[in-house]
């Protein structure tokens, strides 16, 4: 079976997004103590108090949601569901051949993203968070790491996207 260059294209922006993903967390684990309920673990400034590192251990979601669930829940809603949805938009952009590359970018990232996430729930049990941005109260993130970052990013650029496909006429009755 040869591989067309637009899928070779989901596939190396996938894993490239895993690798980097993977790697930046594998750094972090390695030379950054972890925030624990005992100590408030290390802190390391990039920029000031503006930008952040940390070593956070996230058993939820996104900015810890879910993390309170019971066990069968939380497997259900942060492994079984994310999976399933991530294997339906790669079936889609696989199939629908109309996608533009930036699409096809901002969807493989959103994939990258998320099944490096689910990658982690599964081998450690929880995600590895790690970056924090605070513009002095005028905008503040939670703590996230290069996959949270590929996933917005792809969903930042099908929004622009969409705002920029022209709208198609509407009818009138």
């Amino acid at each position: 079976m040869k591989l067309s260059k637009r899928s070779i294209y989901i596939i190396l922006v996938i894993i490239l997004t895993i690798a980097v993903d993977q790697i930046s967390k594998a750094l972090v684990r390695t030379h950054i103590e972890a925030r624990t309920e005992i100590n408030a673990g290390e802190r390391i400034s990039l920029i000031g108090d503006t930008f952040i590192m940390m070593n956070v251990e996230n058993a939820g979601a996104f900015l810890g949601m879910g993390s309170d669930l019971n066990p069968a829940l939380r497997i259900i809603l942060l492994l079984i569901l994310p999976i399933v949805v991530l294997g339906f938009v790669l079936r889609y952009i696989f199939k629908d051949k109309s996608l533009d590359t930036l699409s096809l970018f901002a969807f493989s990232s959103i994939i990258g993203g998320g099944l490096a996430n689910v990658y982690d729930r599964i081998i450690y049990g929880s995600v590895t968070d790690f970056f924090f941005i605070d513009l002095g109260g005028v905008f503040r993130t939670g703590i996230f790491n290069m996959a949270d970052l590929s996933v917005t990013t792809g969903m930042i650029i099908l929004v622009i996207i969409s705002f920029k496909k022209k709208k198609a006429p509407v009818e009138e009755l």
